[in-house]
């Protein structure tokens, strides 16, 4: 019996399943190189702040360090940088607080209210940030030499709050666009008073909101470089300040490790923001 397969005739269904889990296979491969592509993109550049932070010794052309330890670590938190790490988070701390109060209110009246022109309103909110942060700081800089606040706190929280209420005014509109009126209405229907209403069901709705909003500020506080370099250097040396004068001094270790100090409270608050950004607030993102 004549066993040759004929032109044209399908493949057997064993060579069809090793076409298949060949084609699976390859899937598989090219995920791998994608995810170690991914990984090496992502761990590459922490990985050398890792190993810098803990070289005492580094000469090249050694692929590692000559010496390892902790003397970096120790020098960096008996010198300054604990002063700077303090203040970084204080700054910061005061920032978010700040740009919540004046925020919140202002967001629920935009968000409420049928204010004429609260489309340009909103936009204005945006144009520190439609423009190069140096010029517009360079400028705001001017204004704080006539009120004697450059090298101050007030200073450098003023210059915060330049950027941060942006992203507060704009999240916190959202959040209250997301929460249905109906619910307000019915408050007041039933005798509570506006101001009743806001307090005891418009803010408790919002909690998740203002969370996610704080977070970031917070986050945006704690990183801001421009401003805080042109408005508090030398008198108020934040971290990233800290870490630019380390940087410009060919300091490798000192820069790694404020680098990581200040990487790891932002991973932590990208984590915590993740849980507290609702869907409801990323959709009415932007809609006035």
């Amino acid at each position: 019996m004549n066993s040759t397969v004929q032109p044209g005739a399908l493949p057997s269904s064993s060579g069809a399943s090793r076409l298949v889990s060949g084609y699976g296979l390859l899937q598989i491969a090219l995920r791998l190189v994608a995810y170690a592509a991914a990984l090496f993109v992502i761990l590459g550049p922490l990985t050398s702040l890792l190993l810098w932070s803990l070289a005492e010794k580094w000469f090249w052309p050694h692929p590692l360090p000559n010496q390892w330890g902790l003397l970096y670590w120790r020098k960096v938190f008996e010198g300054k940088m604990l002063q700077s790490l303090i203040l970084s988070f204080e700054t910061a701390l005061l920032v978010t607080l700040l740009c919540l109060l004046v925020s919140v209110p202002l967001s629920y009246i935009i968000a409420r209210c049928r204010i004429p022109g609260r489309t340009l309103l909103l936009l204005l909110f945006l144009l520190p940030q439609a423009f190069p942060q140096l010029p517009v700081f360079t400028n705001t800089m001017v204004l704080m030499y006539k009120w004697d606040l450059v090298g101050t706190l007030t200073g450098v929280i003023l210059i915060h709050l330049v950027g941060a209420v942006v992203f507060s005014v704009w999240t916190m509109v959202s959040v209250f666009q997301s929460i249905s009126p109906a619910l307000e209405e019915a408050s007041v229907m039933l005798g509570a008073s506006r101001l009743y209403t806001f307090f005891h069901i418009a803010l408790p709705l919002s909690l998740p909101g203002m969370i996610a909003s704080s977070l970031l500020v917070f986050l945006y506080s704690l990183d801001e470089f421009t401003g805080s370099l042109l408005i508090g250097a030398p008198f108020m040396v934040t971290m990233p300040i800290f870490m630019y004068n380390a940087a410009n001094g060919y300091e490798m270790q000192v820069a790694s490790v404020t680098a990581i100090l200040l990487m790891l409270p932002g991973i932590v608050l990208l984590l915590l923001l993740q849980r507290f950004m609702k869907s409801e607030y990323l959709s009415a993102f932007g809609r006035v």
